[in-house]
């Protein structure tokens, strides 16, 4: 089946919009898929679209996990919702002044090229402002699904927002309304 036009690829933030957002997770067996994801994920399959997860993940500069237990935590995401195209991790703290962490837009261009697609034909998924913003910064299509995290003012700046990530499916899947 043919993908959605204009979308080649969605990238998705992985705490807050595919699982719970539990802190700084370094724990598999903590891993708790967010209600409806994975059919919202095997619909963007069923249509050849790719899915990758694009994830700030501080806790390893600060200290409070390593790269090895994002891994594992990431393992049991794509066990309990894959396959993923791949993930892509910052590993930095906000201090770092990285080009990956997101709100700028590393992440997203790097996905966007390892995928092979132009990133004007990616759109982000993701649960805050910053998930936005990078998306905005690379050039992709943002969609905002707010989480009780989510701050009023990041959900009255997204230029397109979903109540969770099927709606948000649904919004990529629509097809262009003739001009």
């Amino acid at each position: 089946m043919a993908s959605a036009p204009g979308i080649e690829a969605v990238l998705v933030d992985r705490d807050g919009t595919l699982v719970v957002d539990v802190p700084y997770n370094g724990d598999p067996d903590r891993v708790q898929p967010l209600t409806g994801v994975g059919q919202a994920l095997e619909r963007l399959r069923r249509r050849g679209i790719p899915v990758a997860v694009v994830t700030n993940q501080s806790g390893i500069a600060r200290g409070l996990l390593s790269a090895e237990q994002v891994d594992a935590v990431n393992a049991r995401v794509e066990d309990l919702l894959g396959p993923f195209a791949a993930f892509w991790i910052c590993p930095h703290g906000p201090e770092d002044g990285c080009a990956c962490r997101k709100p700028r837009p590393g992440l997203v261009l790097a996905a966007a090229a390892a995928l092979g697609v132009a990133v004007e034909s990616c759109a982000l998924v993701g649960d805050i402002g910053a998930d936005v913003e990078a998306a905005l910064a690379a050039g992709a299509r943002p969609v905002l699904v707010p989480t009780p995290v989510t701050l009023p003012a990041e959900v009255a700046a997204a230029p397109e927002v979903a109540p969770d990530l099927g709606a948000a499916v649904d919004l990529l899947l629509a097809e262009p309304s003739p001009p």
